[in-house]
Formats: C-alpha cells, sequence, structure tokens
C-alpha cells in the first residue's frame, strides 16, 4: 500500500493533483486509514498512471478518465490465454507469444498495459522500438508467422495513429515533413517519432512510408502547406541509405535554407550535413524542436 506521498511520486504527479481528480472524476484511492488518509494498491497506480498517459497524449481529463475506467474495465473482463509477462516485466517476450498465438484481446492488453504505464515517450523508448526489433528477428527465425507479424504491426499501428491525432497540431510551431525514402516501408518507429515531435510544439506533415524524390521536393517547396523549416527522413536499413542521400541532396538543391534532419539505423550515412537525431524519439523530438526554436526569428 501506498501513501498519497509516495503514489504522487510512483505517477509523476503531485499531491494537489492526485485530490483534484479525486474530487473532480472519482479516480484516487479506493482505501483509507481508520483515520481518513488515503491508501493506494497496485490496481490504484495501475489506474493513475493510465490516466496521466492519457492525458499526456492530449485526452480531456474527464475523457481520459471515462477511456481509463473503459480500459480497466476490459482487463478485468478479459481472459489471459496467453501469460502476459506481467509478472517478471518482460513485455517483449509477451509480444511475442501473443503474436505467435494471434491472441488480439491478449495484444490489446498489453499495450493498454504499456501505454498506461509511463508517457509517450518513455514508452515509445524504453519498450516499444526495442520490442519492434525483437518482433522482426522473431518473424526471421520463424517463431511467428506472417499474419502473426503483421496483426501486431498493425494493431500498433492503430495505437500510434490514436497517439498522433489526440497531440494535436501546433500549427504555430516550426512546420515538418516527415517521410521515409522510395522503397522504405518501416514506419512505425517514423510515426512514434511524429508523435513525439507534435507533443514538442512541432507542426507535422507526415507523408509516411514509400515517398518518392519528386514528391519531397513538391512537399517542400508548395505554397500550400506553406513554409516548411525542416524536412525529417528515417534510414531504417543500410538498404534505405543511398535513397536518404539522394533525396537530402535534393532538397538541399530546391530548398538551401531547408534543414534536413535523418533517424533510423543508418542514419549515420547521410549527408554530413544533414542533422543526426539519435535513436530515440524523446531526445530527438526534443532537441529538433530546440534547434528549430532558436532558428526562428522573434
Amino acid at each position: 500500500m501506498y501513501t498519497i506521498k509516495r503514489a504522487a511520486e510512483q505517477v509523476g504527479i503531485s499531491e494537489s493533483t492526485l485530490r483534484a481528480w479525486e474530487r473532480r472524476y472519482g479516480v484516487g484511492a479506493t482505501q483509507r486509514t481508520a483515520s481518513g488518509y488515503r491508501l493506494y494498491d497496485g490496481r490504484d497506480l495501475h489506474a493513475l498512471g493510465l490516466m496521466r498517459a492519457l492525458i499526456d497524449d492530449g485526452w480531456p481529463a474527464q475523457a481520459a478518465a471515462d477511456e481509463m475506467r473503459r480500459r480497466m474495465a476490459s482487463e478485468e473482463r478479459r481472459p489471459a490465454p496467453v501469460d502476459s509477462g506481467a509478472e517478471d516485466g518482460d513485455d517483449t517476450a509477451a509480444l511475442i507469444r501473443v503474436a505467435a498465438a494471434l491472441d488480439a484481446p491478449a495484444l490489446g492488453a498489453l499495450l493498454d498495459r504499456q501505454f498506461g504505464a509511463a508517457s509517450f515517450e518513455a514508452v515509445a523508448d524504453r519498450w516499444l522500438l526495442p520490442a519492434l526489433h525483437a518482433l522482426g528477428a522473431a518473424w526471421k527465425s520463424q517463431q511467428i508467422t506472417v499474419a502473426g507479424e503483421h496483426m501486431a504491426a498493425h494493431a500498433i499501428t492503430r495505437r500510434l495513429s490514436a497517439a498522433y491525432d489526440a497531440a494535436g497540431d501546433n500549427l504555430m510551431g516550426p512546420r515538418l515533413l516527415i517521410g521515409l525514402p522510395p522503397g522504405a516501408r518501416h514506419e512505425l518507429g517514423l510515426l512514434a517519432f511524429a508523435t513525439a515531435a507534435r507533443r514538442a510544439g512541432l507542426s507535422t506533415i507526415y507523408l509516411g512510408a514509400d515517398v518518392p524524390t519528386a514528391e519531397w521536393i513538391t512537399a517542400a517547396t508548395t505554397g500550400a502547406v506553406g513554409e516548411v523549416s525542416c524536412a525529417v527522413l528515417a534510414a531504417p536499413t543500410e538498404a534505405d541509405a543511398s535513397a536518404v542521400r539522394e533525396i537530402a541532396e535534393a532538397l538541399r538543391a530546391a530548398r538551401p535554407d531547408l534543414l534536413v534532419a535523418v533517424g533510423g539505423s543508418a542514419q549515420e550515412s547521410a549527408p554530413p550535413w544533414c542533422v543526426r537525431l539519435g535513436h530515440q524519439v524523446g531526445p530527438g523530438a526534443a532537441f529538433l524542436a530546440e534547434r528549430l526554436a532558436a532558428a526562428r526569428p522573434t
């Protein structure tokens, strides 16, 4: 059991916020001592963490409280035919197990638990991106089928798309083009970065996967999208590196003033004048937001 002070520390919010959530939305401690002090158990902390994550993702507080209750009730009703791995914390192994079993309900519970436990950026960097690498390796080693890999990837895509929409678009912020080069289709890491960029106060135009070079130039130079400050490309594999270099050079020729930033496993293969975003979406988005803010005229 946790006191309100300890619960606030665990969830990462203030004690006054905990009291306000309980007073306004009925979200809080389920038990009290004989003296009336609040006591929080593990389920309470899970609910509070989920509500905080939803609010961080842009949900209004009342809607977040309602959605939290829906997800908590769904978890309690759902059977668990595949061990979720919650006891040892190995949710990466759990992801592979549920994908192998084509267990969509267990996959939904796993994603609910992960994205309800911390901020979007923390979950993406600490668990999601490494877990996606493990999922790909499991497919290559035939631990899971193509169907299982596709089921997991589409479920994660839907979750990331919802977070991207919930983050909203700061139309007053520096505007980014975000996409992959021709032939590149591994966009989950890029979509996670686009979401983190929105949450960092940037305006984003998400182009997605397999974007031809000519379309990059059109998007960067057309007046219809407003003045684009930066183009963000990803090189998920070494096979994508030459296409990224081609687009970067073409953008530089068309828009010498345009900042070009590159992420992904093969980002070091980009031209030396490109900005490297590193391998974590949270710090990468924060760094880019600071860089663009510093370059903006006041």
